[in-house]
């Protein structure tokens, strides 16, 4: 894999909650400079990263009803609608992990039906991609998970936050993967710190990784 090719598959992110303006504006620079996919920030920054990246090719990512997935559809859906508006292109939403989790499956897909129809009318293209949030989950819940976010219309499935218990691991990615139609895609996320984690991530399915550590991957990649 050459250094574009693994740029090009990088989320760029940046979601802690101490994150400054100053930070975001660092981190659009870095994703300009490296040639990745996207940033990803929460809400509250995508107006300052959007004008940052305009006419750059890199998309603003945010996260909705981030981390913990239990704000209401409606509040989810509004804060998709809000995020498009201020200049995200990509959003990746929490599913409702209780929902899944007491089978509850009919609130898992109105959920997230409601955020893809909030980007998709806003943004014809846009992209939503569902966080599953793996380490809460068995894996009959997260095959479950997989059908439930193809049902909403939704385009990758995510594996973690990168606040929960677990990050990205190859057993659910593969996983995943397995278990999604080929036009889906699976966005690895959390914990992913070097250069061999990531191209054994994407060797197992994924076609997007949500990391902090995008220039540390470039660098173990262009010395190996």
């Amino acid at each position: 894999m050459t250094r574009n090719q693994l740029a090009a598959m990088i989320d760029h992110t940046l979601l802690k909650p101490t994150a400054t303006t100053r930070d975001i504006r660092q981190l659009c620079i870095e994703a300009m400079a490296e040639g990745f996919a996207a940033v990803c920030v929460n809400p509250v920054h995508v107006e300052c990263a959007a004008k940052m990246l305009a006419g750059s090719g890199v998309a603003v990512c945010t996260v909705i009803g981030f981390p913990l997935g239990a704000t209401t559809p409606s509040v989810k859906k509004k804060e998709a609608e809000e995020a498009i508006n201020n200049g995200a292109r990509e959003v990746d939403m929490v599913i409702n992990i209780g929902a899944l989790k007491e089978g509850n499956h009919d609130l898992v897909v109105a959920d997230i039906r409601g955020v893809v129809e909030a980007v998709t009318a806003l943004l014809p293209g846009g992209l939503v991609k569902v966080i599953i949030e793996t380490g809460y989950l068995d894996r009959e819940e997260k095959i479950t998970a997989c059908r439930l976010a193809w049902q909403a219309g939704a385009h990758f499935v995510k594996t973690s936050t990168g606040f929960g218990p677990a990050g990205a691991t190859v057993d659910d990615v593969e996983l995943l993967r397995k278990n999604l139609p080929p036009e889906m895609g699976v966005k690895a996320s959390g914990g992913i710190r070097t250069t061999g984690q990531a191209l054994a991530l994407i060797a197992a399915g994924a076609a997007r990784l949500g990391t902090s550590a995008g220039p540390a991957l470039l660098a173990g990649l262009q010395n190996d």
